[in-house]
């Protein structure tokens, strides 16, 4: 699948590669990206089912990376950023794809199952009753049960399209809905796969996604790992902590 992609920043260099969490998009890296694009050039992209990529039935790992890599078809090998889902991409297409991969960045996630905490998110946006004239003040209070925090909820009604008629999800929110165990759970990899290029493993420092008993598991896939944590960030450490998320991200590539 061709992925919808947004390009900043110039040079000859191995590009930076962008991939977003569950119901985000390329645009949710737009002031990091343009940050970064200052040395670089900086490729985001909208995963399948998101954005303004096209929408698949199929939504799992292996075919997300599978994507990902027939999009950057044209390019050499290149830097690798993902956060959270985007992560677990990251690390499937680096591992499975290692010659593709110049360095990778693991935002926020590891390679472990997670507990169902989007579920709820995902059957509120179901339930959304699309009618025509729904305002975004209406529908933010339709979900205000299943989503206690405004933040997150602006987070997902950033996929609702209220000037279509009817209202209408840009995103393919049933296959995402149906595919959450796939992607609660741990991308499947090869026996014996290991990346052994360079790796910075980001966590937020309020964040419970990366716990110290993962570090044993992301050394035995990628030997070269390097752990920092984002002083202030939770999970969404990138756009809480923009201009101390591009730092590192800088760091670690120079």
């Amino acid at each position: 699948m061709q992925l919808r992609a947004i390009t900043l920043g110039e040079g000859e260099g191995p590009p930076l590669i962008l991939l977003h969490g569950l119901f985000g998009q390329a645009q949710n890296f737009a002031s990091v990206q343009k940050m970064l694009a200052a040395r670089r050039r900086v490729i985001a992209l909208d995963l399948r089912n998101h954005g303004h990529s096209p929408h698949d039935a199929r939504m799992d790992y292996p075919a997300m990376a599978a994507d990902v890599a027939e999009t950057l078809a044209g390019e050499g090998p290149f830097h690798l950023l993902g956060h959270s889902m985007g992560g677990k991409v990251a690390m499937t297409l680096a591992l499975t794809q290692p010659g593709r991969v110049a360095s990778l960045i693991v935002a926020d996630i590891a390679p472990v199952t997670y507990p169902p905490a989007f579920r709820p998110y995902a059957e509120a946006m179901q339930a959304l009753p699309l009618s025509p004239g729904l305002t975004r003040r209406e529908a933010d209070a339709a979900l205000a049960a299943a989503v206690p925090g405004p933040g997150v909820r602006g987070f997902l009604l950033q996929n609702l399209r209220l000037d279509a008629n009817p209202p209408a999800w840009r995103i393919g929110l049933d296959a995402i809905a149906t595919a959450l165990p796939v992607i609660e759970d741990a991308p499947p990899l090869p026996e014996g796969a290991r990346f052994g290029g360079p790796v910075l493993v980001l966590g937020g420092e309020n964040s419970d996604y990366i716990r110290p008993e993962h570090r044993v598991l992301f050394l035995g896939l990628f030997p070269a790992a390097r752990f920092a944590t984002l002083k202030g960030a939770g999970h969404w450490l990138h756009a809480e902590k923009p201009e101390a998320f591009a730092a590192a991200v800088e760091g670690f590539l120079k």
